[in-house]
């Protein structure tokens, strides 16, 4: 039975991959690294992004101290948050499916984003409302592929509804684009959507379900999908 949903942010609500490529592009070009699309999309989407710039570095060899690892980060997010406020754009089919959804279930998300980015975009398309909560990438030490932000966000959603009986983590879909956050949601123990909007289809076939994006994706079949489990 499906009780619950939670849902990634980037890639799934706000088409913002684009955005974070350049600003972590603009970031590392002056440790002398040019990261192309190609590598990012096959190798660090998915990953909160202070894992996401250390793996950059590392993989290219840079060591920086922390100071240097921090200036470089508030580089990165300040120049991706201003592209977000220059108007960011929610995937296709996304609003819809999150106002279908919110009428009939609890919902909450869980990204490696940090908060101010996804309530920016949140309040941008009046979608703040539809959500519980928020589980950002400040409130968990841990990001994807490991569990606990699925985990931190279904417990905050039980404690925000009073959910009684509670809701386990079997009765809860994550919908995703990554395939961190697809290993993510199982090892939390949750059935997942992937919609191939940052990956190919052919690379989503992990997850229990996957759709082109989330237009037209029918709660129907989401529901059905449960109840044969």
């Amino acid at each position: 039975m499906l009780r619950a949903i939670l849902f990634d942010f980037d890639g799934v609500i706000a088409d913002s991959e684009p955005a974070h490529l350049r600003a972590f592009q603009d970031a590392v070009a002056a440790e002398g690294i040019a990261l192309d699309e190609e590598t990012y999309y096959n190798h660090y989407i998915g990953l909160p992004d202070r894992a996401c710039l250390r793996a950059i570095l590392g993989d290219a060899g840079k060591g920086v101290t922390e100071e240097a690892f921090e200036a470089l980060f508030r580089h990165k997010s300040a120049r991706y948050l201003d592209t977000l406020r220059e108007g960011a754009v929610v995937m296709p089919g996304a609003a819809e499916f999150i106002h279908r959804a919110s009428a009939r279930y609890p919902l909450a998300i869980a990204s490696g984003a940090l908060r101010n980015e996804i309530e920016l975009v949140l309040d941008q398309a009046d979608l703040r409302a539809c959500f519980v909560d928020i589980v950002s990438a400040e409130d968990v030490r841990l990001g994807k592929p490991h569990p606990e932000p699925f985990l931190a966000a279904l417990s905050s959603l039980n404690r925000r509804i009073g959910a009684f009986p509670l809701i386990p983590p079997g009765e809860c879909l994550v919908v995703e684009d990554a395939l961190h956050g697809i290993t993510a949601a199982h090892e939390a123990g949750m059935k997942c959507l992937a919609v191939a909007t940052s990956c190919p289809i052919y690379r989503l076939g992990a997850a229990d379900m996957v759709a082109p994006s989330l237009e037209g994706v029918a709660l129907g079949r989401i529901e059905d999908m449960f109840s044969t489990a």
